[in-house]
Formats: structure tokens, sequence, C-alpha cells
């Protein structure tokens, strides 16, 4: 089916994209990690097949060529996604920068279920969701009254579609990024990424150091 694919972003402004990943880095290395996470995310969709592409941005990062830009607009999450599925004018889906070990073929997946459904929703393994595609997209306005970025929000997501009366096909699961533990995990599944590389290069180890223990010995002696 061909459809219109949307990605929704932050631009990777130190201190406002990937906080949850510090400590242990800085804010200028999450951001790093972040601009690598939404690289990655739009090369895969730029590889997938569409009948059109846009990002939908917090901030002033340019789309890839070929693509079409549009702000971000609304209060919280669940406006700012409303918003940007209002854009679309048939079949249609969206994802976000946190899973950048996604692929053509895992969104060719999901595009799939609209052939014999009216949503796909793919959760992710936080009780999220990573994407969400409709063949309406004027029922996305529903995302607005869902809470977002909790343990339920996937099952919330559900069960409003449900109540619109769509048939609702539960697509693939995946790891999103929101903490170090997260990072390495998906850096592990997409090895040779930027995203890989940007989590070998930025991300700290947060194995315990037993350098303060030693400090406190040798003061004590």
């Amino acid at each position: 089916m061909s459809a219109h694919l949307l990605v929704i972003a932050k631009t990777p402004v130190p201190g406002r994209v990937k906080t949850r990943l510090c400590p242990p880095c800085t804010p200028e290395q999450a951001a790093l990690i972040a601009t690598a996470a939404l690289e990655d995310t739009l090369d895969a969709v730029s590889a997938t097949p569409a009948a059109r592409r846009t990002l939908v941005v917090e901030g002033s990062y340019r789309a890839p060529a070929g693509w079409n830009r549009v702000a971000q607009r609304g209060d919280g999450l669940g406006e700012r996604l409303a918003h940007a599925f209002a854009v679309a004018g048939g079949p249609c889906l969206l994802v976000g920068m946190d899973t950048p070990q996604l692929t053509p073929a895992l969104l060719t997946r999901v595009l799939a279920g609209l052939g014999r459904s009216q949503a796909v929703l793919a959760p992710a393994c936080d009780g999220g969701w990573w994407a969400l595609a409709l063949r309406d997209p004027t029922h996305a306005r529903v995302l607005a009254e869902v809470p977002m970025s909790t343990s339920d929000t996937f099952v919330l997501t559900a069960a409003a579609l449900r109540g619109l009366g769509l048939t609702v096909h539960i697509g693939p699961e995946l790891r999103d990024v929101d903490h170090a533990a997260d990072a390495r995990a998906v850096a592990s599944v997409c090895p040779g990424s930027r995203f890989a590389g940007a989590v070998a290069r930025h991300l700290p180890s947060t194995e315990p150091s037993a350098l303060p223990s030693a400090r406190l010995a040798e003061a004590r002696s």
C-alpha cells in the first residue's frame, strides 16, 4: 500500500533531547546520540517506498532532500501527534526518532497491516508505541486525549482507536531508546549504524568504579 510516511522529531539540541541519558551522558553527548538516531531513522524511511514523506519537527532541523517539512504544533505530545497526522490526506504511517533500529522491511510490515485493518499500532517494550499506521488520518484526533509516555500508553491508544469502531492490528514490538541500558541494547541489534557508533563514542560506561573506594581506603590508611 502506498502511504504518506511521517517522522515526528525534535531538533537535537543539548539539554532538550534524550535527557534521560543524563547521567551518564552530558547533554552534549546525549544530543550527539539523538542526532545519530534521527539520521538512521530518516535513512530507513527514505529507503521505504512511499507516496510522500514528511518530517514533523520541533526546531530548525532540515528535512532530507525530497521530503516535506512542517513544524510541530500543539501543547502536549498527544496534540502534536494528532496534528502531525493532519498533514496526510490518505493512508499514512508515523514513527518517532527513538527506534533507530527500524528498517524498511519493518516499516513495510507495519504498512501491510492496513490491508486487513483500519489501524496498525506497533508496541514499544516500555508500554508505549513506536509506530501508528492509519487508513484515515483523521482518526488520529483521539491521540490528543491519550496520556503519553506512560506504561499504559499502548493499551490506552489501542482502546481509543477501537472506541472509534476501528479494527486495530498489532504490529511488531521494538525497544525504544530512553535510558542508557536501552541505548546499549538497541545499538547491539544495529551494528555498523550511525546510532551504534554514536553510542560507542558518546555513552560513558555505567559500570561501578572501584576508584572511589580505593581512594577512601587510602585516606583512612
